[in-house]
């Protein structure tokens, strides 16, 4: 894959590429790596095979100011030779811009597996930014159509919860492109439903439906009277929306992360045939 983002004067021959042994405390990572999540156990992982194997690959870095380096790949290589504590790190010195540096770092992180949609998604904006293309052409870049970049970047017109959501690997891409089809309100409501209650995305799209249609939500059939002679029906399994449970769960949410503020409060909840009830104390200040 090729790619035209940026013009360097003076790109390193092959043959001058040299690897270097670069101080850890003199590394700082790239400001736009993509990445945001990194799991520690796949940090431990790559630190075994690392203290196992050795380095196979160097990261690469450029010098931004005497004696400090920014990492333009391999962030994760070294995360996992700080989780060694090793002194240095096998490198290979590049002389690039800002802009370069960035659209390096991004290019190099897409073309790995592993980036949730969101990442991608954050990823695409910011090529598109540091180097002042149109989707259209940032798709040509990258060698995709302009509809994938577009649905990719619809993405970020979720709520924040929502995307972190998809970013930590809770929640697939598609179960995201369901929940843009309502507003943020109940998109928090139903991330919720989603995620205690493992639905599908099929499950999803139907949570949705009823929420855009209620109108179409199908009503239980009223009881024949018990004198009735005519053979009883089998009764159809209703669509119902979830609204209530959702928005139960989301107070009992609520309460939990005042709780976790280190804000004392106390809930209580009864359940009547047709309500639920629910008492949230709040203490005051005291002077």
């Amino acid at each position: 894959m090729a790619f035209n983002f940026f013009k360097s004067k003076e790109q390193p021959k092959s043959n001058e590429v040299t690897v270097q042994e670069i101080a850890l405390d003199q590394i700082v990572p790239n400001r736009f790596q993509p990445r945001k999540v990194f799991t520690d156990s796949a940090i431990e992982e790559l630190a075994e095979t690392i203290h196992e194997h050795g380095l196979l690959q160097p990261i690469v870095l450029r010098e931004y100011a005497t004696d400090r380096y920014e990492i333009i790949a391999g962030e994760r290589r070294f995360r996992a030779m700080q989780h060694l504590h090793m002194d240095k790190a096998p490198a290979i010195v590049q002389k690039m811009s800002d802009e370069e540096s960035a659209a390096m770092a991004l290019i190099e992180n897409l073309q790995r597996v592993g980036l949730s949609a969101i990442e991608e998604a954050q990823a695409y904006t910011a090529l598109m930014t540091l180097n002042h293309l149109t989707q259209a052409q940032l798709a040509t870049q990258m060698g995709k159509s302009q509809s994938f970049v577009a649905n990719k970047l619809r993405l970020l017109k979720l709520s924040e919860p929502v995307q972190q959501a998809i970013m930590n690997g809770e929640l697939s891409e598609r179960h995201g492109r369901e929940l843009l089809r309502v507003d943020d309100y109940h998109q928090q409501l139903l991330v919720h439903q989603v995620l205690n209650d493992g639905l599908t995305v099929k499950e999803t799209q139907a949570a949705v439906e009823a929420i855009l249609h209620p109108e179409l939500v199908a009503q239980p059939e009223p009881e024949q009277p018990t004198t009735a002679k005519k053979p009883a029906k089998v009764k159809h399994r209703t669509v119902q929306s979830h609204d209530t449970r959702m928005a139960v769960n989301t107070l009992k949410k609520s309460v939990h992360m005042i709780k976790d503020a280190g804000m004392k409060v106390k809930m209580t909840e009864a359940e009547t045939d047709d309500a639920y009830r629910i008492v949230i104390e709040i203490p005051k200040e005291t002077k």
